[in-house]
């Protein structure tokens, strides 16, 4: 007996849902691989999941930008604006430059010097000069800056010290007042017990009546 046939709707069930999903995304993706092999054709399949899972297939001959670049081609529909071709381009430009650079770098080393011309040595040598005429220059500058910052620290520090010393002796002279005060206070004291002792007048002696 055949199987009926099944009506194409939604299914309700998510565990229904999900496992005829799988078996249905295995059987595109098989279906795909043989039209590859069996017609030599090429094939680019990608599937998302109601998740935003992807599963993809391209045939080994192409990549998935090629058939896109095809299918826009063929098709006429654009799938990406010119802002975006011409970052395409300029990420191309950039890469070119920047591989370039690395050979100049790699040069001005002193490497992979073998394949270059005479002319074009004597241009590596002019540009070794004129940096290190630059790199001199420069490093005469900071010089010149590191004298100048040292002489205005110890034109500083001169200042420092002076203020420093007036400061020591300025407490040297307050403990010595001080001093010289309290000796001047101690000695008028002593004078005024002494002064005190001589004039008392004498007590009779009571015992002796």
């Amino acid at each position: 007996m055949g199987r009926g046939k099944i009506e194409i709707k939604r299914i309700e069930n998510s565990t229904n849902r999900q496992v005829t999903y799988s078996k249905r995304r295995n059987g595109l993706l098989k279906k795909a691989k043989e039209i590859t092999v069996l017609c030599d054709a090429d094939v680019s399949l990608v599937i998302f999941s109601a998740t935003g899972k992807m599963s993809e297939y391209c045939s080994s001959s192409t990549t998935l930008i090629k058939m896109l670049d095809r299918y826009q081609k063929a098709s006429g529909n654009r799938l990406w604006d010119a802002k975006h071709e011409y970052l395409s381009m300029e990420v191309d430009r950039i890469k070119k430059e920047n591989d370039s650079m690395q050979i100049e770098l790699r040069h001005l080393k002193g490497e992979d010097l073998t394949s270059l011309h005479p002319k074009e040595l004597i241009h590596i040598e002019e540009a070794l000069e004129n940096g290190l005429t630059g790199v001199r220059d420069k490093q005469e500058e900071l010089l010149s800056i590191l004298k100048k910052n040292e002489r205005i620290l110890e034109e500083e520090n001169m200042r420092l010290t002076y203020m420093l010393h007036h400061h020591h002796l300025a407490i040297d002279g307050n403990v010595r007042d001080v001093e010289q005060g309290y000796q001047q206070k101690e000695s008028e004291c002593s004078s005024q017990m002494q002064f005190a002792f001589r004039v008392q007048p004498i007590q009779p002696n009571l015992q002796n009546k």
